[in-house]
């Protein structure tokens, strides 16, 4: 993920550490925002102590990573398999660990109006709301039937939308904790039922309209009724299911990423594709090593620049040439 600055990305490994690369402010680069054509600094404090969570003695390898941050950029909560770690960004000092497992996180949301509360995603199927000024858990929330994979708030409607791995979503209350509605996202025609697919889930710019993404499909949904929009399947005849999608930050396109190793441009209001990004300027040139993307961050200020993860652990940052401004005509 990006810091809400714009001016640092930040990558849990599988190993349980955490990277972060900061970009110099200095006379092409006023504002210290991250950019393609600049070269950023790996970022670790005197100590050289690295920011890693705690594994409680699993292999990190069969976790679920997830982590969040605070408006302020100035603290971390991250978690791989073990309790969840609360990290000092400014430090990389641990603050302190809460939840120890059973059962294991695996998802994180931040309230947007408040970053004490927060919902965490279980693989248990509940989602626990925390207020991290009282060290207490509120409520624990209960509908789905398979770990949570997903959690966004909306700081306009008021409610926060979970979505698990039993292709589910819910609507609920953050001002009772109860549930307002659910849906089941339908497999795609002449395809089988997905068997415990990933379900995540974003909110448009306007808080109103929600992204939600599975293995062979995308989907709009109007909250809080949770009303199906638009809907976009990925070919049958396609090599490689859809690893990550994400809003650009002004909402206008999606930038999603393929098990194949392509990336696309959609546009959000119609899903109709807008550019594919050449695959040569993120993958490796030697075929025998084979990487994808795995995850999509999109720059909190910048529409047109993004960032990749991929599996064998390099990050790219991708934006248009000046000359032509974005991703497309």
């Amino acid at each position: 993920m990006y810091t809400n600055s714009g001016s640092a990305i930040l990558a849990l490994y599988v190993n349980a550490v955490h990277k972060l690369w900061k970009w110099p402010e200095n006379d092409s680069n006023s504002m210290g925002k991250a950019g393609a054509r600049l070269v950023p600094q790996l970022w670790q404090p005197r100590s050289g102590t690295m920011m890693t969570n705690e594994t409680s003695g699993m292999n990190p390898e069969y976790a679920f990573h997830c982590f969040a941050l605070s408006n302020n950029d100035q603290y971390l909560m991250s978690v791989s398999g073990g309790e969840i770690s609360f990290f000092n960004m400014g430090t990389f000092k641990t603050i302190k660990t809460i939840m120890s497992p059973p059962p294991a996180a695996t998802f994180l949301a931040l309230h947007p109006r408040d970053n004490n509360i927060i919902a965490i995603g279980s693989d248990d199927s509940s989602i626990q709301i925390y207020d991290a000024t009282f060290n207490e858990v509120k409520t624990k929330l209960k509908a789905h039937q398979e770990r949570i994979t997903g959690l966004a708030f909306s700081n306009i409607l008021n409610v926060l939308v979970s979505s698990g791995a039993d292709s589910q979503l819910c609507v609920w209350s953050t001002d009772t904790w109860e549930k307002q509605t659910n849906e089941y996202l339908q497999s795609p025609a002449g395809r089988s039922g997905a068997s415990l697919a990933d379900t995540r889930v974003q909110f448009h710019h306007d808080q109103t309209c929600l992204l939600a993404v599975q293995e062979t499909q995308i989907v709009i949904y109007e909250v809080p009724a949770l009303k199906r929009h638009m809907k976009w399947v990925l070919p049958l005849q396609a090599s490689g299911s859809i690893t990550y999608a994400t809003y650009s930050c002004d909402s206008k396109s999606i930038y999603v990423s393929f098990e194949c190793g392509r990336i696309s441009v959609l546009s959000a209001s119609s899903l109709d594709l807008r550019c594919r990004i050449n695959p040569s300027l993120y993958l490796p040139t030697n075929p025998s090593l084979r990487a994808y993307p795995l995850v999509v961050a999109a720059h909190p200020s910048k529409p047109n620049q993004f960032a990749v993860g991929l599996t064998d652990c390099g990050v790219y940052l991708l934006e248009p040439l000046e000359s032509e401004g974005k991703w497309y005509p």
